[in-house]
């Protein structure tokens, strides 16, 4: 309910005086409006037993009063009995064929039993009667969006702005449409339209930023949310975009000052803290940016990206220890994320614990991970255990997912050799010599002993000269 100054101060008095009625079981007289406001107000607040007190009272009073009635309908809606709302409606319908409101609520029935279609046709009917406009189409754009029919969502809520521009929701609703189709440069075309009208809608101005920042033209984005943000100086949306989007230009500085702000005007906030972190850390000021990332985690304990983050940097001083109880942190909140995963394993490598390494190999595998060099290092843990079977096992999987890598086949030569199986090993190292031969130094890295194998090196030697 929108009500003017004068208007919100006599609904108070209303309310007050309904709920004085209530206390002392005086009756006073209300007319037929405030009873519907009074219903309505309750309604919203989630107070239905006092919107039933209140439409009983009002019906007591107003007996014949089509708009309580109508109010009566949205109440039985509201409890889902929507047979009786029906029933009500239909005789409403009987009384007064051209109420825009019987129509409207028919179609809150129609949609609240999936029957969207006939909503959608209740309200073109509500359209040739309503006085409310914005309202009405408002309501045949969420229609329309239940059936996914997105084109005809965002026409309905573009007529809503036409007849009531300072509807913020539809506003949103229609950029939704135009994200949603992908149509981003329309989008743009439609709120820089929307601005020549109303050059003062802080909304307008942040969703232009968004578009531009969807299309990576970053500084105009940036110009976009400063009017935002000049409009309304508590647009913590705004000033969160354009910290995010001089990120994008490498202004770490700029986006930290915008994150400033954002804490000023809202309460702390783990994600602009993890941000903050992650601008101090570009400008390579280690201190803060863990100093953010604590508190980021501080104000919220399941922040997994802001543990990695932390683990991250210990990683920077090679402090593995502090890095591996941080990455276990992120894994006990994620146990799906195999960018963790992989950590966790590429640490206790590091750490020389293969057995801990091999786990977070596989687990990463089996979680998605796509990186050759994640096949490469699980191989090398069970290298490194002494399992050559299972190393192998391992490469030939990676060579049917990644072909012509020198790395896997230089590793099977080794592999093959230790394992006794020289021909297969022959084979393999012709395949690595072919795909690069310069690097044949990782056989020597990897398996010392059978580089200095004679047939070997015989072998690469005959190769070179070939």
């Amino acid at each position: 309910m929108m009500f003017t100054n004068d208007e919100e101060d006599f609904f108070r008095m209303s309310i007050s005086k309904f709920e004085n009625m209530l206390k002392t079981n005086k009756i006073c007289f209300f007319d037929s409006e405030e009873f519907e406001n009074i219903i309505l107000h309750y309604l919203d607040s989630g107070k239905i037993n006092l919107s039933k007190k209140a439409l009983k009272l009002g019906l007591d009073q107003h007996p014949n009063s089509i708009g309580l009635k109508l109010v009566q309908v949205e109440l039985l809606v509201f409890e889902n009995k929507l047979d009786k709302a029906e029933k009500l409606l239909n005789e409403l319908q009987h009384i007064d064929p051209r109420n825009d409101e019987v129509y409207i609520q028919r179609a809150n029935i129609f949609s609240k039993q999936g029957s969207h279609h006939k909503a959608i046709e209740c309200l073109k009917v509500a359209l040739q009667y309503t006085e409310d406009f914005a309202d009405v189409y408002s309501l045949l754009g969420m229609e329309y969006l239940f059936i996914d029919e997105i084109l005809d969502a965002k026409e309905a809520f573009i007529k809503c702005l036409e007849h009531d521009s300072e509807d913020q929701t539809a506003l949103y609703n229609v950029v939704y449409c135009y994200d949603f189709l992908d149509n981003h440069q329309e989008a743009i075309e439609f709120l820089e339209e929307f601005i020549d009208h109303n050059p003062y809608s802080e909304v307008a101005w942040h969703q232009l930023g968004r578009q531009f920042y969807i299309l990576k033209d970053y500084r105009k984005a940036i110009e976009s949310f400063d009017f935002a943000c000049v409009i309304d100086e508590n647009f913590v949306g705004a000033y969160l975009e354009k910290g995010k989007s001089y990120e994008k230009i490498k202004m770490f500085t700029q986006a930290i000052n915008c994150y400033k702000e954002t804490l000023k005007l809202d309460d702390p906030s783990s994600y602009v803290y993890r941000r903050m972190g992650f601008c101090y850390e570009a400008l390579k000021n280690y201190d803060k940016a863990l100093k953010y990332y604590l508190r980021s985690v501080h104000e919220d304990p399941l922040m997994d990206k802001s543990w990695i983050a932390i683990a991250d940097l210990h990683l920077k001083k090679n402090d593995f220890k502090k890095a591996l109880q941080f990455v276990n942190k992120a894994l006990g909140i994620d146990e799906n994320n195999h960018l963790y995963w992989r950590r966790f394993a590429i640490i206790n490598k590091d750490l020389l614990f293969f057995e801990e390494a091999e786990l977070g190999f596989r687990k990463a595998v089996e979680h998605g991970d796509t990186f050759l060099d994640t096949w490469l290092y699980w191989s090398d843990c069970f290298r490194l255990l002494k399992d050559y079977p299972q190393a192998i096992e391992k490469l030939l999987k990676a060579r049917d997912i990644f072909n012509d890598e020198y790395e896997i086949e230089y590793r099977l030569v080794g592999l093959y050799m230790l394992t006794d199986q020289t021909e297969k090993a022959m084979y393999h190292l012709t395949n690595a010599l072919a795909l690069n031969y310069k690097n044949q130094t990782l056989l020597q890295d990897l398996f010392p002993t059978v580089w200095e194998n004679e047939q070997v090196q015989n072998y690469i030697q005959n190769f070179n000269q070939e």
